[in-house]
């Protein structure tokens, strides 16, 4: 795997969350599966939020469910999530995404996931991609990423004509940001769309390069960070900046350092 020059590394790299919270973690995914695999592919009533995202009854009761859990064990721990709101204020944060691609969810199409991060200081530390309907798992910690308990790494490519391009959908795109997508398209090997938080998993493990996405949240970002870059990835805004709570919704993840710097050329 590609070492990371230091002036690309997170600030969240120089910590490691203690096994104690890796393993409530799984804990807390363990407990979403069987409520996403009760609702799936069953007839939903489908609300639709202020800024017409979809959700589901599915989202809620596993949010619900994970900070009844989060607070039994870690009352003074503070919690964020899609649903419910909240905030990143204490020293331990947990941020989730109950279930990351609701879209995705009520058209019965498997590549959702629930999403789960663990931030110290407002820096993620820790972060789960699981795949519930697929049985996959991404446990990220920015030094180290596994798949199913194996280790994993990004591909380690550096040429940007030769990188596959991810993107959950070219809806997310509007105006500049879509010209700026298009440049970068037209530089890359192939670009494909779909997958929301799963594009991310792939990314780490090996099977694409690039995934570059715009009009993202808190909740759909900070827990696919440590994964990315505990495989050896580095993940950005469009500006080149550390992804924090308060980003601006564009974000590119990359393979390799040289890969991010083509690519953040190519979307300024």
């Amino acid at each position: 795997m590609k070492k990371v020059p230091s002036d690309f590394l997170s600030e969240s790299q120089s910590i490691e969350p203690p096994e104690e919270f890796i393993h409530f973690a799984q804990t807390l995914a363990d407990a979403a599966r069987p409520i996403a695999h009760k609702y799936f592919r069953t007839p939903l009533l489908v609300d639709h939020k202020a800024d017409a995202s979809p959700v589901t009854v599915a989202d809620r009761t596993i949010e619900a469910t994970l900070r009844d859990l989060i607070a039994a064990r870690y009352p003074n721990h503070s919690i964020m999530g899609e649903e419910m709101g909240g905030d990143t204020s204490s020293e331990f944060s947990w941020v989730i995404d109950p279930i990351d691609g609701t879209k995705s969810f009520i058209c019965g199409v498997p590549l959702f996931g629930t999403l789960i991060a663990l931030l110290h200081h407002g820096t993620p530390t820790l972060g789960i991609i699981d795949m519930p309907i697929l049985n996959e798992r991404w446990i990220g910690t920015n030094r180290n990423a596994t798949l199913q308990g194996r280790k994993i790494s990004t591909s380690g490519l550096t040429e940007l004509s030769n990188a596959r391009l991810f993107s959950t959908s070219p809806d997310m795109f509007a105006d500049s940001d879509r010209e700026a997508f298009e440049r970068l398209s037209a530089a890359v090997r192939l670009r494909r769309f779909g997958g929301d938080c799963y594009i991310y998993g792939l990314l780490a493990a090996g099977h694409c390069d690039l995934v570059v996405e715009a009009n993202l949240h808190t909740y759909d970002i900070m827990a696919l960070i440590p994964v990315v870059e505990g495989a050896g990835g580095v993940t950005r805004t469009w500006s080149g900046d550390l992804l924090s709570a308060n980003f601006d919704g564009r974000v590119v993840a990359a393979a390799t350092p040289e890969l991010l710097e083509q690519a953040l050329t190519w979307l300024k």
